[in-house]
């Protein structure tokens, strides 16, 4: 079995995808950057809509 690093990426569905392209180009990188740093913080292998909705509300967007 493979041992994932903490810094290893997380994989997006492709519903988060969508929910991250509907955010203004000019911050998407931004944004990417915090939900892809709170997805490891919870040990998410996995990027969801809902933690993309949950990081959006958490920072006021």
């Amino acid at each position: 079995m493979i041992e994932r690093q903490p810094t290893d990426l997380p994989q997006w569905t492709a519903e988060a995808k969508d929910k991250l392209n509907s955010i203004p180009f000019f911050v998407r990188s931004q944004a990417r950057n915090r939900i892809e740093a709170v997805a490891r913080s919870q040990a998410l292998e996995t990027v969801t809509a809902d933690l993309v909705e949950q990081v959006r509300l958490q920072f006021g967007q």
